[in-house]
């Protein structure tokens, strides 16, 4: 079948239909990496913003963060080969390069509390339910961040690789960070 250009005075080849097996495989590769993607996203998540937390970040920036990198992972879902430890390291980066900015980002209305936070009162809440959180936020940024990628259950070999640091380097900072929450737990404890 052949269409007819008025314009061209010629007739051109009708555009032929795709396949018809292959808009369905199309289909069902979508649909099986939403799927896919939907499992990781919904146990992955709420640990993510914990691990940020622990990092040093507010629940509602922790939020932000998790939220980006998680679209971030979708998008190259087919790519990544450890879902997991990507998204922590991005989410680890993308929480350094926030810190270290010195960009001040006003707003017109205070945001909507997220997705992950159903009830503006519960970031107090969720904070106050985690005594070490003070503690664990008095450490210096490296000790913090080791401790934070050993509480989402990374090895040290394992933070090594994702930070570029030497085991030993982690190690030697986790026991540090260790030793000073032990330290302030114990000062704690006699103060009571």
């Amino acid at each position: 079948m052949s269409s007819h250009d008025p314009a061209e005075g010629t007739d051109l080849p009708a555009a032929s239909p795709a396949p018809p097996g292959q808009a369905d495989l199309r289909h069902d590769l979508r649909q099986a990496k939403d799927e896919a993607f939907s499992a990781f996203y919904r146990t992955t998540v709420r640990s993510l913003v914990g691990f940020l937390v622990n990092q040093g970040a507010g629940v509602h920036v922790a939020a932000d963060i998790a939220q980006d990198t998680m679209t971030s992972a979708y998008r190259r879902w087919e790519d990544i080969e450890h879902p997991g430890a990507w998204v922590y390291t991005v989410a680890s980066r993308a929480l350094i390069r926030k810190i270290s900015s010195t960009e001040e980002q006003p707003m017109e209305q205070v945001p909507e509390p997220t997705s992950l936070m159903a009830r503006p009162d519960a970031t107090t809440e969720w904070e106050t339910r985690h005594d070490l959180l003070p503690l664990v936020r008095s450490l210096p940024p490296r000790q913090r961040q080791v401790l934070a990628w050993t509480l989402a259950e990374f090895t040290p070999a394992d933070i090594a690789e994702h930070l570029g640091m030497k085991d030993d380097a982690v190690r030697a900072s986790l026991y540090k960070a260790r030793r000073a929450v032990a330290e302030l737990l114990k000062e704690q404890e006699g103060g009571q």
